[in-house]
């Protein structure tokens, strides 16, 4: 099998990556129902509470039929750093384990499966709040370039992986160099988890991704994600929060504000999620010889299926 290391005694974690709106939830709960398993999610966006329908989180439904875990544990005020993320995922793949019950790693967020899967070892360079309000400022009147260019001057590894427009991973990276004077491509070193992994990867053609996005984001918007944005604002989260940068808050926030309309808001909304997808697919590439890649089409599930019962049952050569 691919997408393992180890022996036959390693504990199995199932992983399910892909692009925002495939399917991914849908068919972790209908494999985790079939192989008594739980997820593990690997959503930068779902750690935040409150922040519900612009997230596609799990209904309380599908949580209560099966256990999700590394959901709602922020408030959208707080952190959760890298290193924090992965050391929560490990402790909850071994609550899984420790139960006889199979975990699946489920998400999008490229950075989150990537640091569990492949073992980085994630600088612990507690955040500075001085200097990330100094960094972020100059992108503020310098703008994300200059920004991603002083990274490229100090670290070229790691500016070359981090989107240009990502300017949370931006300051971050540069942080750790100008705390440590060390770039941060160096100190990410890896060493693979004591885990037998499989990877599925669901992909679709473009057009109908981009259609199903269309739909969910219209869905969004009858579920209630303009007042769910009010309602978090009225608590007193700011606009300019990290948390509420995320797709769909951010555009909500500058309807809000009264900056465009509802339906530019919308526009936007789809527009930024196909750009994240295609980002996705930087992390997640369709030529990885790590990642079983199929196409979401009638009877997706049953080879899916297939492909996980062999992998539980068989042992590794």
């Amino acid at each position: 099998m691919r997408s393992t290391h180890g022996r036959w005694a390693l504990n199995p974690l199932i992983v399910i990556v892909g692009p925002t709106a495939v399917g991914k939830t849908k068919l972790a709960l209908r494999l985790c129902q079939e192989f008594n398993g739980e997820v593990i999610s690997a959503d930068s966006r779902q750690v935040y509470r409150g922040m519900d329908i612009g997230t596609a989180k799990p209904t309380p439904e599908e949580r209560e039929r099966i256990p999700h875990h590394l959901v709602d544990i922020v408030d959208p005020n707080e952190t959760l750093t890298l290193a924090q993320y992965q050391e929560l995922a490990y402790k909850a793949i071994e609550d899984v384990l420790a139960h006889g019950k199979v975990p699946f790693l489920v998400g999008g967020t490229g950075q989150y499966v990537r640091a569990v899967v492949e073992g980085w070892n994630i600088p612990r360079v507690p955040p500075d709040e001085k200097l990330r309000k100094k960094l972020y400022r100059k992108a503020e009147d310098k703008g994300w370039e200059a920004l991603h260019a002083h990274l490229k001057e100090v670290d070229p590894l790691a500016a070359e992986k981090i989107d240009p427009r990502n300017v949370r991973r931006v300051v971050r990276a540069l942080e750790v160099y100008l705390k440590t004077g060390r770039p941060i491509s160096r100190l990410q070193t890896k060493k693979p988890p004591p885990y037998r992994i499989l990877q599925i990867g669901l992909t679709m053609e473009r057009k109908r991704l981009y259609q199903l996005i269309d739909e969910r984001v219209d869905r969004m918007i009858e579920q209630g994600l303009v007042e769910e944005v009010k309602r978090l604002v009225e608590k007193g989260y700011d606009y300019n929060l990290p948390s509420m940068s995320a797709l769909g808050y951010r555009e909500i926030g500058m309807y809000l504000r009264g900056e465009i309309s509802l339906e530019e808001a919308l526009r936007l909304i789809k527009s930024h999620t196909r750009r994240f997808v295609r980002h996705q697919y930087t992390w997640f590439r369709l030529d990885d010889p790590d990642i079983h890649w199929f196409e979401v089409r009638e009877g997706v599930y049953e080879k899916v299926r297939r492909e996980v019962a062999d992998f539980l049952s068989t042992p590794l050569p």
